[in-house]
């Protein structure tokens, strides 16, 4: 019988040879995992820095929004005490303080302003803080008879400033913006007019808000919030002299210690903005904030994301360095024992299998995920294919059009939501897009909703380019513009109702002056029509027809006087047109010859006959240059006779026509230089402070710059900077 055949010990130990190269092997994989292991930490941690980054970039875009809402609140409602402490019974109500009669007319008035305006409420104080007459007169929480000396706003106007104030009512206990101004009498200060303006709606939009927005005064205050927690509480310690001031003010009403808000700060150098660790609801959170100082305001805005998405951002790129990893792993694995281990490759293809359903799946939740994004965006988003067939539509086009995704995906223009009146337009833009000549700052478009209501919106469009590179068709971003159109077409409005009424006070300074000027055509008719009765009684023809031509002359003189006192007052204007410089100075020469004659005043013209019209409002031009000769005549009132000439040149320069009125007067003073564009400033007892600042608004209008100098020899040069009509 043959010897059995003798089986190996799998537990003797290895040859000193091979037992070597195992420890070679085991030394070379545990450094390349090292080294795997450290470039996957260096990758998790510029992912997090990159998605910081983005979520930083993110509420730097919410905080212009923000900030723009809070100005848009504030500005709003500041032209309001101005206006009302103009009126004559405001001011009588301060004269007759003991008048009940003259009160309740400032009341009812008052009253209906402030509900006109949606101000919260609106009411006047005398000199020593007491409240005379309010909007809420009639209502168990009346401000009138109030005290309210201690508010900073009614120093500030007291002052002759406007006030700005946030702070709890001492009457209501409702926290609102208060805006004053003075009212003003003989040059002094007589009383106040404050409007107290809620911020109640933003405060309810920043609730429905995933992330906290927060809102603190210069003492770092929380007094505006999405966490209602957190309102007054500050950032930092208030005591000393801002605690005194806040609480000698009633700042917060009933609040009188402000604690610190509960959260742990980590900073860093070169991070976007800073870590906050808190609690909400009782629940751990953290979150990454940006503050954004609003010095016209004097208040800090703070916006803050989730610092959860950073923390994801750096576990999935960990999660697919070690997948990466592990797969180079498996393959030198693979490598080496293919040989040798039959039974642990089909176990590591199997694990392969596994984490590549992981990863199918991560890969199909990240597309959710950005599926999610696209139907939370605001714009309206629309993809077609190079035919035009629609092949995507989100949510906010749907909203913005009335139409389901169903009923839009496939169609071929033209589109359902095509406006009827605009369809040769849309088939325009519509070929432009389908060609690639769509301009890429986007076109407006006008789109009927499904319920029949027209939407203004602004598109955009960019290739789409599909995996492989290649040019698939076209994807287009549509942003409804329609409120902003409506709110240019406010802004316009109001700029009119301005320049109308600078129109009115230019005409109201040459009032005297334009009565004279009809005087004499009008004594001349009288003294031609008694000469005509005598040479009609005497029979003497030829001195008859002679007289009757005259006063016919004079009529159409004094005529010419009165077309052109209602062109100047018109508050329409005929709009867009080609405008000779040559006939707006003649124009505006011959509304002031009796003022230049009163003032003992001359102008000196030099325009070339080739100069080239200007395209623009006629009116508009002529109430500039009125406006520029009328201060240049005020400005030489000290002015000896003889040097009281008003310069008026014009020249070509490139394809603007340059416009200068000089005057021989005083000059702006250099500390004054800054101020003269601004609104309500003026020198004048009498002005109104919207002459040169309306001026500003007309030119700018018209694409052009308007500017001042020193004349040399003294004096002052406006000069106006206008596109030529070519």
């Amino acid at each position: 019988m043959s010897a059995p055949a003798v089986l190996p010990n799998p537990l003797a130990p290895f040859p000193p040879a091979r037992r070597r190269t195992r420890w070679w092997w085991a030394g070379m994989w545990a450094g390349v995992a090292a080294l795997a292991l450290l470039l996957i930490a260096a990758a998790g941690q510029w992912s997090a820095r990159r998605e910081a980054r983005f979520q930083a970039d993110s509420i730097h875009r919410a905080i212009e929004v923000h900030a723009l809402a809070l100005r848009g609140a504030a500005a709003h409602y500041s032209y309001l005490p101005f206006t009302v402490a103009q009126h004559p019974d405001v001011l009588a109500a301060l004269a007759h303080p003991q008048d009940a009669a003259v009160l309740q007319r400032a009341n009812r008035y008052i009253e209906e302003v402030n509900r006109r305006a949606g101000s919260d409420a609106l009411y006047l104080v005398n000199p020593e803080g007491n409240t005379l007459v309010a909007s809420n007169w009639n209502t168990a929480q009346s401000f009138v008879g109030q005290s309210y000396a201690n508010r900073p706003y009614f120093s500030d106007a007291l002052a002759g400033r406007n006030g700005q104030f946030y702070g709890v009512g001492q009457t209501t206990g409702e926290p609102g913006l208060f805006l004053s101004a003075p009212v003003r009498q003989g040059g002094a200060v007589v009383g106040v007019v404050t409007t107290k303006v809620s911020l109640r709606q933003i405060q309810e939009a920043w609730g429905s808000v995933r992330d906290p927005i927060l809102l603190s005064d210069a003492r770092g205050i929380v007094f505006l919030g999405s966490v209602l927690p957190w309102l007054y509480q500050a950032n930092r310690t208030v005591a000393g002299a801002d605690l005194d001031w806040v609480l000698r003010h009633q700042q917060y009403g009933t609040h009188h210690s402000f604690p610190l808000l509960p959260w742990t700060l980590d900073r860093s150098a070169d991070a976007p903005g800073y870590l906050v660790r808190t609690a909400i609801d009782g629940k751990p959170r953290q979150f990454l904030a940006v503050d954004e100082a609003l010095p016209d305001l004097g208040w800090t805005l703070t916006v803050m994301a989730d610092y959860a998405a950073v923390t994801r951002a750096r576990q999935r790129t960990w999660m697919l360095g070690l997948l990466g990893a592990g797969l180079l792993l498996l393959a030198a694995l693979y490598w080496q024992l293919r040989e040798r281990r039959f039974a642990e490759q089909r176990d590591a293809r199997r694990q392969l299998e596994v984490r590549v359903r992981e990863r199918t799946a991560e890969l199909d939740e990240a597309h959710a995920f950005r599926k999610a994004m696209e139907d939370s965006l605001v714009v309206g988003m629309r993809a077609r294919d190079l035919d035009g067939h629609i092949i995507y539509v989100n949510p906010a086009l749907c909203a913005m059009t009335g139409y389901r995704a169903d009923e839009l995906l496939g169609r071929l223009p033209p589109y359902p939501y095509w406006h009827p009146d605009d369809v040769e337009q849309h088939w325009h833009n519509n070929d432009a897009t389908m060609s690639g000549q769509a301009a890429l700052s986007g076109f407006e478009s006008r789109v009927r909703h499904r319920d029949g209501h027209d939407v203004l919106t602004m598109v955009y469009t960019a290739r789409l380019i599909d995996a492989q590179g290649r040019h698939s068709g076209w994807m287009s971003t549509v942003v409804d513009i329609t409120e902003q159109k409506r709110t240019a077409l406010r802004q316009r409005q109001h700029e009119e109702q301005l320049q109308h009424a600078q129109r009115l006070a230019s005409l109201g300074e040459m009032a005297s002056t334009l009565a004279h000027e009809l005087n004499q055509p009008l004594a001349a008719l009288s003294n031609f029509a008694s000469a005509a009765k005598a040479f009609a009684a005497q029979g003497q023809q030829d001195l008859l027809a002679s007289s009757l031509d005259e006063t016919t002359a004079q009529a159409q003189r004094a005529a010419e006087i009165v077309r052109r006192i209602r062109g100047f007052v018109r508050q329409r204007t005929a709009g867009q047109e080609d405008c000779v410089v040559a006939a707006l100075v003649a124009n505006v020469l011959a509304l002031l010859q009796g003022e230049m004659r009163q003032q003992q005043a001359r102008a000196v013209v030099r325009i070339p006959a080739d100069l080239p019209p200007v395209r623009g409002d006629r009116v508009l031009l002529e109430q500039v240059l009125l406006n520029l000769v009328l201060n240049a005549l005020q400005a030489m009132h000290a002015t000896p006779p003889e040097r009281r000439v008003v310069e008026i040149d014009a020249a070509l320069a490139g394809s603007r026509v340059h416009i200068q009125v000089a005057d021989r007067g005083p000059g702006i003073p250099a500390e004054l230089a800054e101020q003269v564009f601004a609104p309500f400033f003026t020198t004048k007892p009498d002005g109104l402070g919207l002459g040169l600042n309306i001026c500003r608004t007309i030119v700018e209008s018209h694409r052009g710059r308007f500017t001042f100098a020193d004349r040399v020899g003294g004096g002052t040069v406006f000069l106006l900077e206008l596109e030529t009509s070519g």
